[in-house]
């Protein structure tokens, strides 16, 4: 029944859009790009509209193999950029368009200098390679439509998200993950999934971050670009999905943009079902006698998400602009899970049974207000930005826990009802000053402060009496102030960018009966070195250095891990220390006719490494908790590669081959680990007839060992087909996600003592299918983005 409603909905919203969208007047511009020495076309450059006031883009193309374009705009005054790689950018400032244009052969001039992709329209992830990051444009994903933002990292190369929402990159978790440039505590426990695919513009993910981004994620950090529509006039686009495992999702992104301000929303809404299953087998020996748990768990997971992306622009002259938005997003979790523990002795005998029956519900609420303010100047690239953002959310646990000893004979059931409530206010305040030096340098700097305020409070009942000795109140408060200055230059055939940063970190965590408080305060320096040399017009070597911080998370510090189950508990840790990496990478990027190479090696070395660790209690219950280790040592070969055989077939390779070493003490032990794996990901998307495309994405991750437990090999394909009907105004979308029905998660850890098997099943196989149409707009046209620090 909601679903109908919001296809009722929907409809009657589009019906007004196209109203509106029929009043706005739009011109074709069109046109040819050549090479200047041969007079040849040239395919795949980019043709960009810009707003002459802010230097915005308002859509955008890429030419076909005949170097032809042609694209629409409302009628106005623009810029128009033509670019393509080693080809010297072509602006042709301020032009007139109230009526159609040919602008005939436009011929671009070869440069040398640094190598730069360029988006290539309708293209999946077309990687493009700057100072200090890669940039993977997953608007046009057929195989995450329906998803979230989980199913889009986990279509990005080398990165993967594990059942649990844990993200890793290159293998390492000690990632960081931002939300249009900056931090967002929605990338927190599993946050993401409340962000929706279609809401996702791209991904950029950085390695060696320069010193401009926080020094936050020894691993390196992944950025989620959000669509912030802003072509001219009014344009809109509305996505209705449904699929197996139930979901139903829809999403309606809607802006309005005039010489004066721009205004840009998105709304999605999703209802999902599913069903997740996991096995677990436990083997414990105990003065030479041997008992065995068998654990099944069942989770009916019910989760109903929100989301609201709404702002504008003021643009009070050509040079500043004012941003104001608003994001909101309401996940709420209602999951009801069936735990069977079987207990056999040492002759194999079932000697007890015991049910547990969990109702868990979780509503979480996630705010964010930002304002920006942009100023530019009339000296080429010098601009001042100044932000400010407050967050606000809370988190309201509350499980409802019923259990029972089935075998051999029948006990009275137990209740215990816990509720975890969980707030936090965060305020962020950054200002950047960047300026041109000479002809090709340039000079960044900037400062930030990160305040952040979180409340926990945890009671529970146990069969109807309150269990005072169990109430948990914590405080947790972080306070980071930060600043940077980073210089670039080119000099012939080099490019280099160095940077320094430092962090002033308050941290302390307590609870309010006052039985603990900690406290830590460090100030640390982080630089930065970025060189490119351009060998030639299509290659380029890049060589970076960054130092690193890996702070722990709250939950990653709170000792009180609950009371829900404690055959398996997960406790923090409040005396866990940050930990430091420093990483070097070297890169080479070579591009011919219709194929891209781009190998990478790269070392890190991380002192205070942290890891989490399983410790068996006095009574058989095992807690998971992180502890500090010396060090650990990662290196690694990555190649990624594109291949155009045809002009109507895509195919994209990624590779990467890793080693780790891990050695430290705990509690009087000795950890270690030493380890090589690789993982590798084949995506092909080729364009058939009749407006047709199937997109094929094949991956696999190699079996690794940790300081504990075994991980075995695991793979996925994920298929897609769509069909863009009503001149590019309407497209189909079907997408078949783990068609092998393969992405299980299989666990092992042997201790003298102990062994421990778990295999977690995951949701089996996806499918989803998608309507989306577009007002005034086509499917080539492209997206403004939000602006990023």
């Amino acid at each position: 029944m909601k679903f109908i409603k919001i296809i009722a909905w929907l409809l009657l919203l589009s019906h007004a859009l196209q109203s509106a969208a029929q009043d706005i007047k739009t011109v074709s511009i069109k046109g040819r790009v050549i090479e200047n020495e041969t007079q040849l076309p040239i395919e795949g450059a980019g043709v960009s509209i810009l707003a002459p006031v802010d230097q915005k883009k308002i859509a955008s193309v890429a030419t076909n193999k005949n170097g032809e374009f042609s694209i629409q705009v409302a009628t106005g005054n623009y810029h128009i950029k033509i670019e393509f790689i080693s080809f010297k950018t072509i602006l042709l400032e301020n032009k007139s368009l109230d009526k159609d244009i040919d602008l005939g052969n436009l011929p671009l001039q070869t440069d040398i200098k640094l190598l730069k992709a360029v988006d290539v329209i309708g293209e999946k992830s077309s990687v493009s390679l700057d100072l200090d990051k890669k940039t993977f444009n997953v608007g046009k994903d057929l195989v995450s439509k329906g998803g979230n933002a989980n199913d889009i990292l986990n279509n990005v190369p080398s990165v993967n998200v594990d059942a649990n929402g844990a993200i890793s990159l290159r293998g390492n978790s000690g990632v960081r993950v931002l939300i249009n440039g900056k931090p967002s505590m929605i990338s927190a426990n599993n946050g993401l999934e409340q962000i929706p695919a279609s809401s996702i513009e791209k991904v950029e993910v950085i390695t060696n971050p320069s010193a401009r981004y926080e020094a936050q994620g020894g691993a390196g950090i992944i950025n989620i670009v959000l669509k912030k529509n802003s072509l001219a006039g009014l344009n809109a686009s509305v996505q209705v999905g449904a699929g197996d495992p139930t979901n139903y999702n829809g999403n309606v992104n809607l802006s309005f943009k005039t010489e004066k301000f721009n205004l840009f929303s998105n709304v999605g809404v999703r209802f999902r079902n599913l069903y997740l299953k996991e096995e677990r087998l436990q083997t414990t020996l105990n003065n030479g006698e041997k008992s065995v748990l068998r654990q099944n768990n069942l989770n009916n997971r019910r989760d109903d998400a929100y989301n609201i992306y709404i702002g504008g622009d003021y643009y009070f002259d050509a040079k500043n602009t004012l941003t104001g938005s608003f994001y909101h997003s309401t996940l709420i979790l209602n999951n009801k899970i069936d735990y069977h523990y079987n207990y056999f002795d040492d002759n194999n005998t079932n000697d007890s049974t015991i049910y547990r029956f969990e109702h868990y519900k979780e509503p979480k609420k996630y705010n964010q207000l930002e304002l920006s303010y942009v100023k530019t100047f009339d000296k080429k690239d010098k601009s001042w930005t100044t932000s400010l953002r407050y967050d606000f959310w809370n988190d309201d646990e509350n499980q409802n826990i019923n259990q029972q000893k089935l075998f051999p004979t029948g006990t009275p059931e137990s209740n215990l009802i816990t509720k975890n409530i969980e707030s936090s206010n965060d305020i962020y305040i950054q200002s950047d000053y960047n300026t041109k030096l000479g002809e090709s340098g340039k000079f960044e700097m900037g400062v930030r402060s990160d305040l952040r305020a979180i409340k926990s409070d945890y009671w529970a009942i146990s069969n109807g009496v309150a269990l005072p000795q169990y109430n948990n109140k914590l405080n947790y408060d972080e306070n980071l102030v930060s600043a940077y200055v980073q210089v670039g230059h080119q000099i012939n055939r080099w490019n280099y960018l160095l940077g320094l940063r430092t962090e002033m970190s308050f941290i302390g965590i307590s609870d309010r009966a006052g039985t603990f408080d900690d406290n830590k305060r460090y100030i640390d320096f982080f630089p930065t070195v970025h060189l490119v040399y351009a060998l030639q017009k299509s290659t380029d070597l890049q060589l970076s250095y960054s130092r690193r911080i890996n702070r722990p998370e709250f939950w990653q510090l709170n000792p009180f891990g609950g009371l829900s189950d404690a055959r398996y508990l997960t406790v923090g840790n409040p005396d866990l220390n940050p930990t430091y990496s420093n990483s070097l990478e070297f890169a080479l990027l070579k591009k011919w006719n219709k194929f891209t190479l781009s190998p990478s090696v790269y070392y890190a070395h991380t002192s205070n490494y942290f890891q989490y660790v399983l410790k068996q209690t006095a009574d058989g219950f095992f807690l998971r908790t992180p502890i500090n280790l010396d060090k650990e040592e990662r290196y690694g070969l990555e190649i990624s590669s594109t291949y155009n055989p045809f002009n109507w077939w895509r195919l994209s390779l990624n590779f990467n081959y890793y080693g780790f070493k891990q050695q430290g003490e705990f509690e009087g032990k000795q950890y270690g680990a030493n380890n090589k794996t690789w993982t590798s990901q084949l995506n092909s998307k080729i364009k058939l007839p009749k407006n047709l495309a199937i997109e094929t994405i094949f991956s696999y991750r190699g079996k690794f060992q940790d300081i504990q437990s075994i991980n075995k090999a695991v793979y996925r394909l994920n298929i897609a087909l769509s069909k863009d009907i009503l001149n590019e105004k309407m497209t189909l979308n079907f997408a078949a996600n783990n068609l092998l029905n393969t992405l299980i998660d299989r666990q092992e850890l042997n201790t003298p003592s102990y062994q421990l098997q778990s295999t977690a099943y995951g949701l089996g196989r996806v499918f989803n299918a998608t309507v989306v149409y577009r007002f005034n707009r086509k499917k080539g046209d492209k997206d403004r983005l939000p602006e990023e620090n």
